[in-house]
């Protein structure tokens, strides 16, 4: 299954001429999936203080965590063999629940409303 710029790239011959790979290039899209404008955005909207600037709160750190997972998951979907793309995704997994475990453990309302924003369960 191709993506549109795959698709484009490979009958343009462009993977060959990059010097990448099928793979790698798919690695280096999704990698490249997160923008700038984008993490701004959940730092605003999921932060403790509500601003942009706002990257370190744990809240923030979850939702931009949740994101990359819900990313990395739709890419597992299509390349079930991509076992480097699951690790990261597990370890991902493991920083966010670490985060959430700190979350209950000082903060538990912080933690009621982030775990019902995200609709994230446990």
């Amino acid at each position: 299954m191709f993506f549109v710029e795959d698709k484009i790239l490979y009958l343009c011959g462009l993977y060959g001429y990059l010097g990448l790979r099928k793979k790698q290039f798919d690695i280096l899209k999704y990698a490249m999936k997160l923008t700038t404008e984008a993490k701004q955005e959940i730092f605003e909207k999921y932060s403790q203080s509500k601003s942009k600037a706002d990257t370190g709160s744990a809240e923030a750190q979850i939702a931009l965590f949740s994101t990359r997972i819900a990313d990395l998951t739709e890419h597992l979907k299509i390349h079930k063999k991509d076992y480097g793309t699951r690790l990261g995704l597990l370890k991902l997994v493991g920083k966010r629940r670490r985060l959430l475990n700190y979350l209950a453990k000082n903060d538990i309302e912080r933690y009621r409303a982030i775990i019902g924003e995200l609709g994230i369960r446990k």
